[in-house]
């Protein structure tokens, strides 16, 4: 079975059970003053299985999960296409729990005082996004919400562009910082993993 389709269903059986569960929640919540002074370095990571509260945005799953599953199933088939099926699988696993750990270094560093927490799979989800654009910059990519065609290597940067304004401005309620830290990261990761996909992406846009 797919690795997407496995971390699939895993998110949404968590979201559903902590959503019925606010201890639950409690413990898997990205908490960077728990991180630091309780040396709980888990919540790097357990953040991504949980989502908002049903009842206020069920959106905020089911975007993640059509994104993941259009993008991830991409580029996971992509990694052992070209790697081989356990080193591929390997390759995909990494960029999605380290993809999801890097997009929060960042809010771990500048949010310290108790008062920040944040959940779901967005930083992981950018990470995934990125590397399938690096390794398809030609490939076209639709807004869920809005039915367009954008080439990926335009897609890209007007989504950071669109996330840095956002984080500029606050009071938003989304880490913002979390997804452009999740997208440098697969860029990096594609980058180290075959740095002749830098080439190729410039050669294939130019």
């Amino acid at each position: 079975m797919s690795l997407v389709l496995i971390i699939i269903g895993i998110t949404v059986i968590v979201s559903f059970s902590a959503d019925k569960n606010p201890r639950l929640k409690e413990q898997l919540l990205f908490d960077p003053y728990r991180i630091k002074h309780h040396n709980e370095y888990y919540r790097l990571i357990s953040s991504v299985l949980i989502h908002q509260d049903f009842n206020q945005n069920l959106m905020h799953l089911i975007f993640n999960m059509v994104s993941l599953y259009y993008l991830g199933s991409l580029i996971e088939v992509q990694l052992i296409a070209a790697y081989g099926w356990q080193l591929g699988t390997i390759n995909f696993a990494l960029l999605y729990i380290l993809g999801a750990a890097f997009s929060e270094i960042y809010p771990f560093i500048k949010y310290q005082d108790g008062q920040y927490r944040s959940l779901g799979a967005s930083g992981a989800i950018s990470a995934v996004i990125f590397a399938a654009i690096i390794w398809n910059p030609k490939m076209e990519i639709f807004f869920l919400f809005l039915p367009i065609p954008i080439r990926a290597y335009i897609f890209g940067p007007l989504y950071l562009a669109f996330e840095y304004f956002m984080m500029k401005r606050g009071n938003t309620g989304i880490a913002h910082d979390a997804h452009i830290g999740g997208a440098f990261f697969g860029i990096l990761f594609i980058l180290l993993l075959d740095p002749s996909k830098g080439t190729a992406f410039f050669h294939s846009i130019f």
